[in-house]
């Protein structure tokens, strides 16, 4: 990102798009709208923004849809506004990389909290610990990337961020619960704990060689996940 943050909003009702574009550039965003699939991929090509805040019941080409073509070739931080009777679609956006979702009715605040989290989590600005080092792959926190024999396995902002949090304290368990309040700076409050299991699903399937029998990424039974370097 540079000095100015800027921010996708796709959104087919004009008054949930006016407020929250009104509210995210109060905040000292810059934002980009669109009220439609086609419209939000052509500015994506444009002016590719720092974020994506994307309505999955649009009009035409779907949220599911712009979300799928925008993971083809970025990794940019995408945040899915939902109905609450949206989970099977939620959940779908999840598996293909959004990085978080907000349900309707949200107020802008809550979603000006969670654009700042993931832009907070993917720009990384602490002093990056050493690289992490673990059968044949590399975590790189300066660099925000993981390789295995040198060669980089592709992960979103939020895989990254989980991956190395759980790498970084091996073997030590963490809730569900814990690992939304360490890396997605949410609570079960804002978010579904399972969001974090569908995280961990993508990931493992992602590096481990049997993702149904993990090496790594361990679900300990009543309790959450460990690592296993």
């Amino acid at each position: 990102m540079g000095d100015v943050t800027r921010v996708l909003v796709v959104d087919d009702e004009p008054t949930i798009r006016e407020v929250v574009t009104r509210y995210l550039e109060r905040e000292g965003f810059v934002v980009d709208a669109a009220a439609t699939g086609t419209e939000a991929v052509s500015l994506v090509a444009e002016r590719p923004p720092d974020l994506v805040v994307l309505d999955l019941m649009l009009p035409g080409i779907t949220g599911i849809e712009v979300l799928a073509g925008i993971r083809r070739t970025s990794d940019i931080p995408i945040i899915l506004l939902t109905a609450r009777s949206d989970e099977v679609d939620r959940v779908a956006g999840l598996e293909l990389g959004a990085d978080d979702y907000v349900v309707k009715p949200f107020s802008p605040r809550e979603l000006a909290a969670r654009v700042r989290s993931v832009l907070r989590r993917t720009a990384r600005l602490e002093t990056p610990n050493r690289p992490i080092r673990f059968d044949g792959f590399e975590i790189d926190p300066m660099a925000r990337e993981i390789t295995r024999s040198g060669e980089k396995i592709r992960l979103t902002a939020r895989e990254f961020d989980l991956l190395s949090f759980l790498a970084g304290s091996p073997r030590q368990v963490f809730s569900r619960n814990q690992l939304l309040n360490h890396v997605w700076d949410s609570s079960a409050d804002w978010q579904d704990p399972s969001t974090v299991t569908v995280h961990i699903r993508r990931l493992r399937n992602k590096i481990e060689v049997d993702p149904q029998a993990p090496d790594h990424l361990v679900t300990v039974r009543g309790v959450g996940y460990r690592f296993e370097p």
